[in-house]
């Protein structure tokens, strides 16, 4: 969900007021998913590399997640969203993991729509913290190393409970992965676009859905 710092400065207001913005965006494209057929959603809302942000630009983005969950926790309950959170916790504060913990039991019995929100997240780092958690099982002889192979790693990543993502989307005309889902997004299909998050409304989502239903998907086998 990229841009959302360069429409606000376009407009002459600071940071935080694109990041608002972005907010809002996420809650229209999440009431969408129903009707476009999306049953799981994934959202990268702060990566592992973002801490790099000036402080008031961290502390302001830490306040607006704990705002949103305050704010659309009954709303995302009552529309049958089920919430999830991806990445490493230990560095957010207490009572954000613990605003973050609450949301998800709420939310833990919905269908409609699976949405996981990604905060300090980061694929090299969940890898890594992934293949930690398996190194342990194979030292306290859980594990057999020699019967480790891909499938094994998956199920200690963070969306172990999760399908692997079909289409991934990048915002604000930068082309590049940034870290995102990095082992789940293997045979992804990737859309670029221009739009600022912001302005990515649920037409232009519709819109990219529609285009990538046109696509031949081939999981490196020849086409048929």
């Amino acid at each position: 969900m990229d841009g959302n710092g360069r429409w606000a400065q376009a407009r002459g207001k600071p940071r935080l007021f694109g990041h608002q913005a972005g907010g809002r965006r996420v809650r229209e494209i999440v009431e969408s998913c129903p009707q476009l057929g999306v049953k799981y959603l994934t959202v990268f809302a702060f990566s592992t590399e973002n801490w790099k942000r000036t402080q008031a630009e961290v502390t302001g983005l830490m306040t607006l997640f704990k705002r949103y969950i305050t704010k659309e926790a009954n709303a995302l309950r009552d529309n049958g969203v089920r919430v999830r959170f991806i990445g490493d916790r230990i560095r957010l504060e207490t009572k954000l993991v613990e605003m973050m913990d609450n949301l998800e039991k709420l939310t833990e019995h919905n269908d409609l729509v699976h949405l996981t929100i990604a905060i300090n997240y980061g694929g090299r780092d969940e890898v890594a913290r992934a293949t930690k958690r398996l190194a342990r099982e194979v030292k306290a002889g859980r594990l057999d190393p020699e019967e480790v192979d891909a499938e094994t790693l998956a199920k200690y990543l963070d969306t172990y409970v999760l399908p692997d993502p079909d289409l991934v989307i990048r915002t604000s005309g930068e082309a590049r992965i940034s870290n995102f889902l990095l082992w789940q997004s293997a045979y992804a299909e990737y859309e670029f676009v221009d739009t600022l998050w912001p302005d990515f409304t649920k037409d232009i989502f519709a819109e990219i859905l529609r285009n990538y239903a046109k696509r031949e998907r081939r999981f490196g086998a020849v086409a048929g």
